[in-house]
């Protein structure tokens, strides 16, 4: 497996930074034993999840004033891609927790937040921060409720005000984590009386797994990252008390939005999987792989030709994803955002290339399920048809951002519904000239 040093400058990483990405290779062959059995029976990675809290990983973004590390978004999408070359679906299900923290973390750093609004914040964050540095909490994040889409319209599960709290009705689809995490992530749509449901009166909830009414239902048997356990879950009456609201009323639609990257966050797991399947294929053909004869197929012109064309996808993928994190922010300008959008569609399409690339280079072998290669590949079909930002998505996204300005793209009346709710959209001071 290569080594991150290769395509990443280290004189730029911390020390502290430096030991968790050299962690997460240590632990690298373990994750990649047990993917297969993971993969197979559609099970959930749990031993990596008492290794990642073991070794400190669930507490990756929180503030270092809370017990964390207080690592930045991008030195976490960095991590993730690390953990991606061993397992996607071990990538994947841990950026649900990670963005569980993220939005805690990095909503209430904005500057459009006021002194009144952090006051009602901090408490809410704090108790998450402490569930997870002092128990080893784990977060599912799940948001899509199947046959809706979220980004174009208010999400579909809602909660009404009670004495004392809420309670929560609806439904969610591709709960990553179902069965597996101590709390979920509970977006939803506050409902009022004779009052159609708003995106301003999103709320987020923490509902523990034990919370009656809320249960685990259906089957998982995918195509591709079956590790994932992305059950459904159904919330029947959920009672949460006040204090278990993830942030404040009218927080989620003001902050989110500003914060583009964080709805990014996918692309690691599909990052690393990309890394996986080129590393892979350098192995099968200088003949060592474990267990295979020590076959050289490097005297085939045609063979050099196609890891020749990986490293170049590669190594394109990653410079312009890596540029991307990198310069993750709360209020980004156009620029930023536009290149993160071409980031996410270029890992998310590029994926899917490497990996069939990989397979039609190693050859027929690399169709059997005991080797890697053919689990990458399924996983990697999968990266594109993730909302927010699906690559179709991302096309349109680009293609009116490329063509108008910003106040035009607002204010168009004939624009046809969309999921361009999950748009980027400048400050309106910003955006005013202000």
């Amino acid at each position: 497996m290569s080594s991150f040093h290769d395509y990443y400058n280290v004189e730029d990483i911390d020390t502290e930074f430096l030991r968790m990405m050299e962690l997460v290779n240590e632990l690298g062959p373990k994750i990649a034993k047990r993917a297969v059995q993971v993969d197979k029976d559609a099970s959930f990675p749990t031993a990596n999840y008492e290794d990642f809290a073991k070794h400190g990983f669930l507490r990756l973004v929180i503030p270092k004033e809370f017990g964390g590390f207080g690592f930045s978004l991008g030195q976490y999408a960095m991590i993730g891609a690390e953990i991606g070359k061993y397992c996607g679906a071990t990538a994947l299900t841990f950026n649900m927790h990670t963005s569980s923290m993220m939005w805690s973390r990095f909503m209430y750093e904005l500057p459009n937040l006021t002194d009144a609004d952090r006051t009602a914040f901090a408490p809410l964050r704090e108790r998450q921060f402490r569930n997870v540095v002092q128990d080893n909490a784990i977060y599912s994040q799940p948001i899509s409720e199947g046959g809706t889409n979220w980004t174009a319209k208010p999400i579909q599960t809602n909660c009404k005000k009670v004495e004392g709290g809420y309670v929560i009705n609806g439904f969610k689809k591709f709960a990553s984590l179902a069965g597996h995490c101590d709390y979920y992530s509970i977006v939803c749509t506050e409902h009022f009386e004779g009052v159609e449901p708003r995106h301003e009166d999103t709320m987020n909830f923490a509902v523990h797994k034990d919370t009656p009414g809320l249960q685990v239902v259906g089957e998982w048997d995918p195509i591709g990252m079956r590790g994932t356990h992305s059950k459904d879950l159904v919330l029947k009456d959920v009672f949460v008390k006040n204090e278990e609201m993830m942030m404040p009323q009218g927080m989620f639609v003001r902050t989110l939005p500003q914060w583009p990257h964080m709805m990014a966050t996918l692309t690691p797991a599909y990052m690393g999987i990309a890394q996986g399947a080129y590393d892979y294929t350098v192995k099968y053909l200088r003949g060592e792989v474990e267990g295979l004869p020590p076959i050289d197929r490097r005297i085939y012109p045609t063979k050099r030709a196609s890891v020749a064309k990986m490293y170049q996808k590669l190594t394109e993928m990653r410079t312009l994803w890596h540029a991307a994190f990198s310069e993750a922010c709360g209020f980004p300008s156009k620029a930023q955002v536009m290149r993160l959008y071409a980031a996410q569609y270029a890992v998310m399409e590029g994926v899917q290339e490497m990996t069939a690339l990989a397979i039609r280079t190693c050859g027929g072998q690399s169709m059997l399920k005991s080797l890697p290669l053919e689990r990458m590949y399924r996983d990697s079909r999968c990266g594109a048809l993730m909302l927010p930002y699906t690559t179709e998505i991302m096309e349109d996204y680009l293609s009116v951002m490329t063509l108008y300005d910003m106040a035009d793209i607002v204010e168009d009346p004939n624009d046809p519904a969309s999921a361009r709710v999950s748009m980027w959209r400048p400050d309106a001071a910003e955006q005013a000239g202000e």
